[in-house]
């Protein structure tokens, strides 16, 4: 499955989209793609000079990659200047994700950038790709190098990553895909702060799952050239953890924030 026909979901009668996942090496669907299919199905039901500017999404049960999705989606509010739309998506065994997003007319106002890109770490092009997925490269600058958290928080984990396909000159694909690749370091981030779970082997210890994901996007960008995404855990607690983190263009400038909410418990313990 190519870059762009990942988001080529189909109508289903009013207000519903069906898509598809791709198979992944562990099973079940990745919860950044259904995350991502989600926000263009809810773009399909708003006016083209809305953008989507917020997401929040909590995760329901695992996927099934052998099965269609459906997305429904439900138009909460139209007004002059924002639109809301939530999303639920569904398959045999029942919703899987519910997502709720919020698009803005553009507006011309001051651009004021507080948070800025460490200028310390090396470009994608000195590291080594570690890409699971053949849809986006990603590379990871190893901890070592990062010296310190920079930020609040703990944990921290700094990747780059990209779209594989080049992609056309639409906005809302490339925020798509920065949905969809955003879900694939946090996780990462509150294991890293853990003193047990940040072991080399700590991936055997434990079981995680991405139990909420929200996204604002604050400027334009290109989901097919390199990004810097800068993660930080906040807590952890109760098997909890939520990672918190700015993306960043190569030349400095941030074009969203992530947060999330992760599940990381011992293996051993039972599971829900």
């Amino acid at each position: 499955m190519t870059a762009s026909e990942l988001f080529d979901l189909q109508p289903h009668g009013p207000d519903t989209y069906v898509g598809q996942g791709p198979h992944y090496p562990w099973g079940g669907l990745f919860g950044g793609q259904i995350v991502a299919q989600s926000l263009r199905a809810a773009a399909a039901t708003v006016e083209p000079e809305l953008m989507v500017h917020s997401l929040r999404s909590y995760f329901i049960r695992r996927g099934d990659h052998t099965e269609p999705i459906r997305f429904e989606v439900d138009r909460i509010r139209n007004g002059r200047s924002f639109a809301t739309r939530r999303v639920v998506a569904r398959q045999a065994v029942g919703a899987i994700l519910n997502l709720e997003a919020s698009f803005h007319v553009a507006e011309e106002t001051e651009d004021i950038q507080t948070v800025h890109f460490d200028t310390t770490l090396p470009g994608p092009e000195n590291l080594v790709s570690d890409a699971w997925t053949t849809t986006f490269d990603r590379r990871t600058i190893d901890r070592s190098l990062l010296g310190g958290t920079r930020r609040d928080g703990s944990g921290r984990m700094a990747v780059w990553m990209k779209v594989a396909d080049a992609l056309p000159a639409d906005e809302l694909l490339h925020r798509c895909w920065l949905a969809y690749m955003s879900d694939d370091v946090p996780i990462d981030s509150v294991r890293a702060c853990h003193p047990t779970f940040s072991a080399a082997n700590g991936s055997e210890l434990t079981m995680s799952a991405s139990l909420d994901h929200t996204i604002w996007f604050h400027r334009p960008f290109k989901a097919d050239q390199w990004h810097l995404y800068d993660i930080s855990s906040h807590s952890y607690q109760g098997a909890r953890g939520l990672g918190i983190g700015h993306v960043f263009a190569q030349d400095g400038t941030h074009v969203a924030t992530v947060a999330q909410e992760a599940l990381v418990r011992h293996a051993r313990e039972p599971q829900d």
